[in-house]
């Protein structure tokens, strides 16, 4: 059991954002990662579109044998994480934006989060929020066409650029000092709102927090992978592959999938 793979889905390629995170933790683990390009993005979708599609990529990956299976992607979590864990039988890993340690840590008393329509409209989205955020302004912004420009291959565009300003322009009006990036994809921006933002704004997302979850769960159920031969790395698309490797390095080929 414990050489069975992990599963990774998202609405595209924003993902392996955590699977870098979970592959510099656990490189023994062998790895199966699912961007459902053409259904991106899901955060324009009804909660019953992403609760389906969800079940989707879990039925796929648990045809190839996953043993645990780690929804990478915002929108999905907030919106269908219960019910997925209500339908099956193996550990779920979900993905929240890291609102919790900015709350805790600002000295301006504002937080940013930058998130897709429908993880912002969750409500688990709204529950977590109000728990953590008493007294703190928060600014939510919905960022709109940049998962779109990302599974197109246009990350460093100046589409995107001009998009992230607007974005930055009420969260730097209100002085905030975290900003929160509330969707896998957006790691991947991480270099230009470094050079957008001011060095007093630190920039916050969940990749690391969710590979040691992944960790600490895989120990709980014995599910380690104790395998000293090369892990098995798999990335399928269903969309254009060549985005897909463009974010992963050489090292990886990407299969298309019709999925």
């Amino acid at each position: 059991m414990n050489k069975q793979p992990i599963g990774i889905f998202d609405s595209g390629v924003g993902g392996t954002s955590i699977w870098k995170e979970l592959n510099l933790l656990l490189p023994k683990e062998n790895t199966i990662y699912l961007a459902d390009s053409k259904n991106a993005p899901y955060g324009e979708k009804t909660k019953e579109e992403i609760i389906a599609l969800s079940k989707k990529n879990i039925d796929l990956l648990i045809e190839k044998n996953c043993k645990l299976i780690i929804v990478a992607c915002n929108t999905a979590t907030t919106n269908a994480i219960k019910i997925l864990r209500d339908n099956y039988n193996l550990p779920i890993i979900g993905i929240e934006p890291a609102i919790k340690p900015a709350a805790l840590q600002t000295k301006t008393k504002a937080i940013g989060i930058l998130a897709t329509k429908g993880t912002l409209s969750s409500e688990l989205f709204h529950k977590t929020t109000n728990v953590f955020t008493n007294g703190i302004k928060v600014v939510e912004q919905v960022g709109e066409g940049i998962v779109q420009l990302i599974e197109s291959g246009k990350i460093n565009s100046e589409e995107m650029s001009s998009l992230l300003k607007i974005y930055m322009k009420p969260m730097l009006d209100t002085n905030i000092d975290y900003l929160v990036l509330g969707c896998t994809h957006y790691p991947y921006l991480m270099p230009q709102l470094l050079e957008l933002l001011p060095k007093n704004i630190k920039i916050i997302d969940s990749g690391e927090a969710v590979a040691r979850q992944t960790q600490a769960v895989l120990k709980q159920h014995l599910l380690l992978n104790s395998a000293t031969s090369k892990p098995k790395i798999k990335f399928y698309s269903n969309g254009n592959p060549e985005v897909l490797a463009s974010l992963i390095g050489e090292k990886y080929s990407v299969e298309y999938l019709n999925f």
